[in-house]
């Protein structure tokens, strides 16, 4: 018997913003770091000194490279590292949902398994997630790196929305069969499910993402003349989005609230300038309900982009096949930590429904009542895990039994090539 099936499987859950990751069998990651990597590019930007090619000047350019190699960080610690040091070159290895530098990503990962995680890749099998419409060519380098690199005794690369059915939040029994909103921090995804297999000819993709909520928020305090430092809006602008944002009902209403009791909706924020170290404060007002309202009036953002989430849901079930729509309806999941606002769960049940109702009334006026038309139940579920739940799924689904014989081996993948990773098995156990 494989040693390394016996102890739990490592869980990375790679997102456009955050990275969570941890071992499976836990409720929560372990760690949830922003994906970035802060790379000492002063090696490589320096000019050559000597024009003389000795060995000695050879040899020091040599050993200089390998410590520039070593010379990186991951995570806050980047950010904070690229903010007090000129000499570190901030690189985010995914945008939207993809990964763009594969180097990046390895050294990422290097961090991930041996800073964080503080384990021997070659004792434990790894489950990793993919936003849907990866390209396998990615699977394969992501196999390479791992196998290669690594040198993991097996790997399964699981799809982000299937993990998060796979979260089973929804009832006690696992329903495979629902429509994943999948928002998160560089992709808005919309991805059908029926019994555990992605309808791909029906995902939805939207081009507004929780990146896009942080620029709004941004854009909104710039133009209201807010004395943020220029180089720290963009973080506050995100911590402001994470703390006060929440979903109006209705926007009219809101402003009026916000027009009567200024007191009551307007907060402060207080942070402190990075270079000078001098306190500062700012109001946050009206962009508090006008972030998230751009997944309901994308408009008032994007002037080319103008379809709401609930018309983009409900036109991807809709071309889902016809016997499993009122199942898609009933099990509508969030997934994401830009689906964490106040009140969005309701906001995005009610504006579905309204879309629904309104067919089913059309068309049993178009049959003059003859044929009375059965209503048609939505259903958003929503739940406190939701942040977490592709990681959560990737943890239940890495603890079946049955996760060790899905997975592809070293063995494996010495014997056919990286081209094994193109596929990934759903495995039925666990339904």
């Amino acid at each position: 018997m494989d040693p390394s099936t016996s102890r739990p499987a490592v869980v990375i859950d790679n997102g456009t913003g955050y990275t969570k990751m941890g071992f499976a069998g836990n409720v929560e990651p372990c760690f949830i770091a922003p994906t970035v990597v802060a790379v000492n590019e002063s090696f490589i930007t320096q000019p050559n000194r000597s024009s003389n090619k000795s060995s000695s000047s050879w040899l020091a350019q040599h050993s200089a490279g390998v410590m520039a190699d070593l010379d990186f960080f991951i995570g806050e610690e980047a950010i904070s590292k690229s903010r007090t040091s000129g000499t570190y070159n901030l690189s985010y290895p995914i945008k939207h949902g993809q990964v763009e530098n594969w180097d990046a990503m390895e050294r990422f990962w290097q961090q991930c398994i041996f800073n964080y995680l503080r384990c021997d890749p070659e004792d434990h099998y790894f489950l990793l997630t993919e936003s849907p419409l990866t390209p396998p060519e990615s699977r394969e380098y992501t196999g390479e790196i791992m196998f290669e690199t690594f040198n993991v005794p097996g790997l399964y690369i699981a799809v982000q929305p299937v993990l998060a059915l796979a979260a089973g939040y929804t009832t006690s029994k696992c329903e495979m069969t629902g429509v994943v909103v999948d928002v998160g921090d560089g992709a808005t995804h919309v991805v059908p499910v029926a019994e555990g297999y992605v309808i791909g000819s029906s995902i939805k993709s939207i081009p507004i993402s929780g990146k896009d909520v942080t620029l709004f928020v941004q854009q909104l305090m710039r133009e209201r003349g807010e004395h943020v430092p220029p180089e720290d809006s963009l973080e506050v602008a995100r911590k402001i989005k994470e703390t006060y944002c929440y979903t109006s009902a209705d926007i009219v209403k809101e402003y009026n609230k916000h027009d009567k009791e200024p007191s009551k909706y307007i907060k402060q924020w207080r942070g402190i300038k990075p270079k000078t170290g001098a306190p500062y404060s700012c109001d946050v007002g009206y962009e508090r309900f006008l972030g998230p309202e751009i997944f309901f009036n994308p408009e008032i953002y994007d002037k080319d982009f103008t379809t709401p989430l609930p018309a983009v849901i409900d036109r991807c079930i809709q071309s889902a096949p016809i016997d499993t729509r009122r199942a898609l309806y009933k099990n509508i999941v969030l997934s994401g930590g830009s689906t964490m606002f106040k009140d969005f769960q309701r906001r995005l049940q009610r504006d579905t429904k309204k879309i629904v109702d309104a067919r089913v009334h059309a068309s049993s006026m178009r049959n003059n009542s003859e044929l009375k038309a059965q209503p048609v139940e939505v259903n958003v579920v929503s739940h406190p895990i939701q942040r977490y739940a592709v990681w959560f799924g990737g943890s239940v689904l890495a603890s079946t039994p049955e996760f060790f014989t899905a997975c592809h081996t070293k063995a494996e993948y010495e014997e056919y090539g990286a081209s094994i990773c193109r596929t990934n098995p759903v495995f039925k156990g666990m339904y």
